[in-house]
């Protein structure tokens, strides 16, 4: 009787702990105040030659001078450290923009930048690149000093587009 019962209680006592949410740690999903940008009723629809429909879980964002396909819900999940050495969350995203020709400008013009909105936090890093083919884009790598409500913001000559993720788990 006493170890089914101890089993039954370290049962419950894993339960109640998976749950539980250590101080600073971002949960499931984003709380009330953190306005993450969400797939619209009315997306942007990218120029031809462009995919018409983004990646999936992805949806369209922005306008034909500059655009991105953020998740659909605002949320970015199992994002894992960049390096073991350097505890920051990476995740890359292709930023796009009409008339963007990788080969006449193989370093982009496009700047990110980035801050956490629910909490104080050093600002995101992020290196830009080029993606050539038929339909170039512009890749950016960003690490996260932490996990949370970030705005992040993408500059190209006059132009900007600004979303908000949540990091999740």
């Amino acid at each position: 009787m006493f170890p089914r019962l101890l089993l039954l209680l370290s049962l419950l006592f894993l339960r109640q702990t998976s749950f539980a949410q250590e101080p600073g740690r971002a949960g499931p999903g984003p709380p009330d105040s953190c306005p993450v940008t969400k797939a619209s009723d009315r997306p942007f629809i990218p120029p031809w030659p462009y995919d018409a429909k983004p990646h999936r879980g992805g949806s369209w964002f922005g306008t034909d001078r500059l655009w991105i396909a953020p998740p659909a819900d605002g949320v970015w999940r199992g994002l894992g450290f960049f390096t073991p050495a350097g505890p920051t969350f990476g995740q890359k995203m292709q930023w796009w923009r009409q008339g963007y020709d990788s080969h006449t400008e193989p370093k982009p013009k496009l700047k990110v930048t980035g801050k956490r909105l629910d909490a104080p936090a050093l600002p995101l890093v992020a290196e830009v690149s080029n993606v050539s083919g038929s339909k170039p884009s512009m890749m950016v790598g960003m690490n996260f000093p932490t996990r949370g409500c970030w705005e992040i913001t993408g500059r190209y000559e006059d132009d900007e587009l600004t979303f908000v993720v949540w990091l999740g788990e």
